[in-house]
């Protein structure tokens, strides 16, 4: 419960003309990803919210995979404000 409020709280600080930065993209999706998580807790055989989510978890992938290498600095922030694990290299 504490990450979806806190999740909240960073979409509310976001400004509401910037929807189209990689910040607030990765912030929805990650917002999409536990409610998503969630449903699929009670619903296991809901096959068609399992593709929706590994699309999203693709999405989000590629997104912060593109921050990461434009700018290091909001990707360390924004992987700890949302308490999400570093990629790792390849």
């Amino acid at each position: 419960m504490i990450k979806k409020s806190f999740s909240a709280i960073i979409l509310k600080e976001e400004n509401k003309d910037n929807k189209g930065s990689v910040e607030f993209q990765v912030v929805s999706f990650t917002n999409k990803i536990r409610r998503l998580t969630s449903h699929l807790e009670l619903h296991k055989k809901d096959y068609l919210s399992q593709r929706g989510l590994r699309k999203i978890l693709g999405k989000r992938q590629r997104l912060l995979t593109y921050l990461s290498k434009k700018n290091r600095v909001r990707y360390k922030e924004l992987i700890g404000q949302l308490d999400i694990r570093e990629t790792k290299n390849r």
